[in-house]
């Protein structure tokens, strides 16, 4: 018996509301399914070729995929450090300020670039010939000759590092894991013999000259080639003197590396720079590959206590009071802060004292490359540093925080809406036994507590 009319009208409803149904809920089933769809494996014996599976990003950028690069060896790990912003320093001054956050080189600091910098200099003209008996020598409070030390276990060479004895005992410990010689001396004047620049070179010269001593025998037959012989021995056991406080290479490292790093970084939209100086050589390589393109960028020096630099460019002069006092605790400079601070002009610094412009008629030529400079005492480096690991989980080294210190002062000086950007050039890691540790700061009436606002620096 046929079915009536309303059972074929309940039908063709009960048809249409499944097949809607079935349309809209078809695409998560789908979506579900190929959610638990197991990954492609490997090809085995009988299969084709295998490509991995590729997953939308939800897509990217060409920085983006500079970050996910691939590099050959150490010196790629070197540079194209991140930029970061600081919340607490930022909403404090009403400015945004960024730190380039250089203690992330493999070497742990920016000097990193500079170490790469100088050999390879030195290998395209000839001073240095990887994987021979060659040996870097340099003078150095530590960075500089991490860096180096790594970068000569690398590239096959002998490294040996001249450092005063007065440093945070990590700085010893990490060149000799190095498997660096490290020579240990007083800390004294750059005009005495023994100052560690001076011993360093005096070492580097020492060490090419016991080549002559090599006696080198040959067949008569062979004679003629002997002078060629003797070069070419000469040549591997070459002491090269890195001197990074007057070698070009410096400057360079920063001008071509790290300054168009920030200016990419920020696309050119920034109003101060602020950076310590022990070489000069980040401060004049940055300060003078931005002024050009940023023409009202304001560059600013931080200076710790005891150094000239802060005099020099504030008043023409280098000196400070404590030097005529003769009251000095050290006889480079008179702080717990390490790395930066210097009572005299290098080739490096030299950079940021010359004419903007080669002619003199020009109003260019009268503009300063460092505008201004700002001193910190060793309370205030000292309180940043606690500051930003109570506040931000930063655990920076003495001259990072003294660059968030001049950082902050600059933004207090330009007011809020303005952009500034510092460095963090070392990590707290390498000053645990001085700059971190209570008991020396104690011992120096400075304080140890973790401020949790930037009240020191009313």
């Amino acid at each position: 018996m046929g079915a009536s009319v309303p059972q074929l009208t309940l039908g063709l409803l009960v048809g249409l509301v499944i097949g809607i149904a079935s349309q809209a809920f078809l695409p998560l089933f789908q979506q579900r399914v190929r959610k638990r769809r197991p990954r492609p494996l490997p090809p085995t014996d009988d299969q084709g070729d295998w490509e991995a599976p590729t997953f939308d990003s939800g897509g990217s950028s060409a920085e983006d995929d500079d970050n996910l690069r691939v590099v050959e060896g150490i010196a790629g790990l070197i540079g194209n450090t991140p930029m970061v912003r600081i919340p607490s320093l930022s909403e404090a001054t009403g400015c945004d300020i960024y730190a380039k956050a250089e203690f992330l080189n493999p070497g742990g600091s920016p000097k990193d670039r500079v170490a790469l910098t100088m050999v390879e200099t030195a290998e395209q003209t000839g001073k240095l010939i990887p994987h021979t008996e060659c040996c870097l020598f340099e003078g150095t409070v530590g960075s500089t000759g991490i860096s180096l030390a790594m970068i000569a276990r690398a590239k096959g060479y002998r490294c040996h590092i001249v450092i005063p004895d007065d440093q945070a005992q990590e700085k010893y410990a990490l060149l000799t894991r190095l498997n660096a010689t490290v020579e240990k001396v007083r800390p004294v004047s750059i005009v005495n013999s023994n100052h560690f620049v001076n011993v360093a070179r005096c070492r580097a010269r020492e060490y090419s000259q016991t080549a002559s001593s090599v006696t080198i025998t040959s067949s008569p037959s062979e004679s003629h080639h002997s002078h060629r012989t003797h070069v070419a021995l000469r040549g591997h056991h070459q002491g090269y003197f890195a001197d990074q406080f007057e070698n070009p290479a410096n400057f360079a490292a920063h001008f071509n590396q790290t300054g168009p790093e920030i200016y990419r970084q920020m696309r050119g939209q920034l109003d101060a720079f602020v950076a310590g100086a022990g070489t000069g050589g980040t401060l004049a390589g940055i300060a003078r590959y931005l002024k050009p393109r940023i023409p009202q960028l304001k560059v600013v020096l931080a200076d710790p206590t005891g150094s000239g630099l802060f005099h020099r460019i504030k008043h023409g002069v280098l000196y400070t009071p404590l030097e005529a006092e003769g009251t000095r605790r050290r006889h480079q400079v008179d702080t717990v802060v390490e790395g930066i601070g210097i009572n005299r002009i290098t080739r490096n610094f030299a950079k940021v004292l010359e004419p903007r412009s080669s002619n003199a008629s020009t109003p260019a030529a009268a503009l300063p490359w460092v505008d201004d400079a700002v001193h910190v005492t060793d309370e205030q480096a000292v309180l940043m540093a606690r500051y930003l690991v109570s506040t931000e989980g930063l655990f920076v080294g003495s001259s990072s925080a003294v660059n968030c210190v001049a950082a902050v002062r600059t933004a207090q000086q330009l007011g809020p809406g303005h952009t500034i950007v510092t460095v963090l050039c070392d990590s707290g890691q390498r000053h645990l036994t001085k700059f971190w540790n209570d008991e020396y700061l104690q011992a120096l009436n400075l304080p140890t507590s973790f401020p949790d606002s930037l009240a020191f620096l009313d």
